[in-house]
């Protein structure tokens, strides 16, 4: 049975993932973004195919329907791509720009070394999610999680912003996350809902927000509410604290003579 054509609508591509080995459909992209200039792409029966969005380095908007695999939007460079759906394990590995919208849940390691863009997840995420992200010259990577994460979350940051919601959690559930920021050096990690101090990874603080935090906390959320549907006010009528690395250097004195 032969793979199905992409067809082009008068506004958008649309392309059929069904039996298309990922290095099929990433060509396909490859062409019809840096190629064509194609701005619109809709992608429909993706399961598990890996690296969409990987080596696109144009104005492009692309709908996922289905479930990528892992390695989405690796390396992305500007394009803007919507998930309706979960998304697999180290997507925005390296991302340097863009936009990553996830209606669903993401996996492991999302935002693996991540260095500039945004990405969006409306549920929880996995383990070790942004690690080693960090600024890139005038770039500010962000990651923002609509529920809560799992253990080692921001472990070896070096910069950029975590934000943790907390809204898949029932009343009076708390954050079951620990280690978070372990090994952390940069950046920050800001916390809907209440943690203790076990849950910390050594050397980082918990602290409330100044008025800048705040501003900033508050367009996030409003970003968040805007893309997925939730009232921001209501977000933002809940405690926030503030993780940030006590050092500079967390691991200097295991490597001082």
């Amino acid at each position: 049975m032969m793979n199905a054509q992409p067809t082009t609508t008068a506004t958008t591509l649309q392309i059929d993932a069904a039996g298309l080995h990922y290095r099929q459909l990433n060509a396909q992209l490859r062409e019809a973004v840096n190629g064509q200039g194609i701005e619109h792409i809709a992608i429909t029966n993706v399961y598990g195919q890996r690296y969409i969005g990987t080596d696109l380095h144009r104005t492009v908007e692309i709908h996922i329907h289905g479930t990528p695999g892992n390695d989405l939007a690796s390396f992305m460079d500007g394009p803007r791509i919507i998930v309706h759906g979960n998304a697999q394990d180290a997507c925005g590995n390296t991302m340097n720009d863009g936009e990553v919208i996830i209606h669903g849940r993401a996996g492991d390691v999302t935002g693996h070394s991540m260095r500039g863009g945004t990405i969006w997840v409306r549920d929880d995420v996995g383990y070790r999610v942004g690690i080693h992200m960090k600024a890139y010259q005038d770039r500010r990577p962000t990651i923002v999680i609509g529920g809560t994460a799992q253990h080692f979350l921001g472990e070896y940051m070096a910069g950029g912003v975590l934000l943790v919601l907390g809204l898949t959690l029932g009343p009076g559930e708390r954050h079951a996350a620990s280690f978070i920021g372990t090994g952390m050096h940069g950046g920050v990690i800001y916390v809907r809902g209440e943690l203790v101090d076990h849950q910390l990874g050594k050397g980082v603080g918990q602290m409330a927000l100044d008025e800048e935090d705040e501003r900033l906390v508050a367009a996030l959320v409003t970003g968040y509410a805007a893309r997925f549907g939730y009232d921001a006010a209501e977000v933002l009528d809940g405690p926030f604290f503030k993780l940030m690395p006590l050092s500079l250097r967390p691991y200097g004195r295991l490597y001082a003579y």
